[in-house]
């Protein structure tokens, strides 16, 4: 059945509670896991609101370092949840600019069978002006995803 998952978390808790059942997949299945956190880049307009302020946590390289350092708080959670599992477990993480984008390319790269996640379930205007990471995971994946609510 499926023998590599690919589980993206925000660090978030409906995303750790997709963790949890992928974890538990994986047990029942005897498969192995790559957790992905996506970061995404300094926003270009923040950098005009740094300049503007002088406020030091909305400089580039600060913002940066926060990203990677939350990055692999949030991965070494899973690791450490997989581990107690008995569950095989590899962490990444990337920056760029589309998440649902970076998820699907490093399913793809890394050679996963199923890619599970959360969905915020954002719907109507919300939804379609904060747009879905999960939508467009499912639109643009080859790789089957199960998406945990």
């Amino acid at each position: 059945m499926y023998k590599h998952i690919l589980v993206p978390t925000d660090g978030s808790a409906l995303s750790d509670k997709a963790v949890a059942a992928a974890i538990t997949l994986a047990q029942l299945l005897g498969a192995r896991i790559t957790a992905f956190h996506a970061i995404e880049p300094y926003p270009l307009q923040g950098a005009y609101a740094a300049e503007a302020s002088g406020v030091a946590e909305l400089q580039p390289e600060l913002f940066a370092e926060r990203s990677e350092e939350y990055a692999k708080r949030v991965l070494d959670a899973v690791a450490s949840a997989a581990a107690a599992a008995k569950v095989q477990c590899a962490t990444e993480y990337t920056t760029g600019r589309s998440p649902s984008q970076m998820i699907v390319e490093k399913a793809r790269n890394e050679g996963c069978d199923l890619i599970v996640m959360a969905s915020h379930g954002r719907r109507g205007l919300e939804g379609f002006l904060l747009g879905s990471e999960t939508q467009k995971v499912l639109t643009h994946s080859s790789i089957p995803v199960l998406v945990y609510r």
